[in-house]
């Protein structure tokens, strides 16, 4: 069965590390500030403007001005600092940040990453994903493995145009985790009752698949 939201959001907490400094992007990536592991200590970052983000809050700790980028109410943990965005993307482009967690639209086997728009579609600019990928050498893409359509997202080449090239190395979908390495997705763990072969199918890009497949658990 296809990861949930909220599994994928567990399996990308399991990347943390105790002392990171961690950016969460938009949508399914901002999910994983409820689940840090109580073992380890890290900070999570959103770019307009806040170092210390904590879980989502409840009604008793809704405080409606503390959003993070995605406009999303949060909550600030115990140290936490808010600055202004052009101190946060001097942090993101001097290379301060320790992992970054962000959603895509495409990635294909040379680590490029397609994450902001879609041809034909309203949008309104591309945020702050190229100064994420460029400045971060540590990221990890979470995204559905293929369209609603059944179309791959994991390709030969990005069709859309380019938030970064060259910088993605982990993917995260709802059927399995997966490296970049030397042209190619290798496949390192798949979600719970998921078939390698069905990862295959689904993966229009060239695909490595060891033996050593691993199943995740929850």
């Amino acid at each position: 069965m296809a990861l949930t939201r909220e599994q994928m959001a567990q399996r990308v907490a399991r990347e943390l590390k105790d002392g990171y400094y961690v950016n969460l992007g938009i949508g399914i990536p901002t999910l994983v500030a409820n689940y840090v592991p109580d073992d380890i200590d890290v900070m999570l970052q959103s770019e307009n403007g806040l170092l210390g983000m904590g879980e989502f809050p409840t009604e008793e700790t809704l405080d409606a001005d503390m959003i993070n980028a995605g406009k999303q109410t949060v909550t600030a943990r115990a140290g936490a600092s808010i600055f202004n965005s052009a101190e946060s993307f001097a942090m993101i482009r001097g290379g301060h940040v320790d992992l970054t967690v962000l959603g895509a639209f495409e990635v294909d086997v040379q680590g490029n990453i397609a994450s902001w728009m879609i041809p034909g579609k309203l949008v309104k600019g591309m945020g702050g994903a190229m100064d994420l990928v460029a400045g971060a050498d540590n990221i990890i893409v979470t995204m559905t493995h293929a369209s609603k359509d059944g179309e791959s997202k994991l390709l030969p080449q990005c069709s859309l145009p380019l938030t970064g090239a060259g910088c993605i190395r982990k993917v995260l979908t709802d059927l399995a985790y997966l490296e970049i390495e030397n042209g190619a997705f290798i496949l390192r763990e798949r979600a719970p009752g998921i078939s390698v072969e069905e990862i295959v199918a689904k993966t229009a890009g060239k695909l490595i698949v060891p033996d050593d497949v691993i199943e995740m658990t929850f």
